[in-house]
């Protein structure tokens, strides 16, 4: 894999239970027909889940016919760059996995406002 990181090295694994990405293989990655970039690494916050639904993104509700168990604080998820913006501007922004986010997101957020929710590397 040579995809790279928003610090410049290689993109690590973000989560694989539960199993995210755009690709559903554990990593930010994206392609062209990835229409939302899912290639921010968060650990989700109650705060954001609850952001997320009044969005009309419910990531809590279990979807079994998608194989989508639903989500909870803690858990890390692939995001989309302009959900986890429009929760910054709200003040609501989960912390990151800054090796973990694709370099992609910097199209739409400052690598200064990623390092500021930042969590520590595993």
């Amino acid at each position: 894999m040579t995809a790279k990181n928003v610090l410049g090295g290689p993109l690590t694994a973000c989560c694989f239970s539960p199993l995210t990405g755009y690709f559903r293989d554990g990593w930010c990655r994206t392609a062209d027909e990835d229409r939302g970039s899912h290639v921010i690494c968060a650990k989700l916050t109650h705060e954001f889940l609850a952001f997320s639904r009044a969005r009309g993104n419910d990531l809590e509700t279990p979807v079994p016919e998608f194989r989508f168990a639903g989500l909870k604080p803690g858990d890390r998820w692939c995001l989309c760059a302009l959900r986890w913006r429009e929760a910054l501007l709200a003040g609501v922004a989960p912390p990151v996995v800054l090796e973990a986010t694709h370099e992609r997101a910097l199209q739409f957020v400052s690598l200064e406002e990623l390092t500021a929710h930042a969590l520590e590397a595993a």
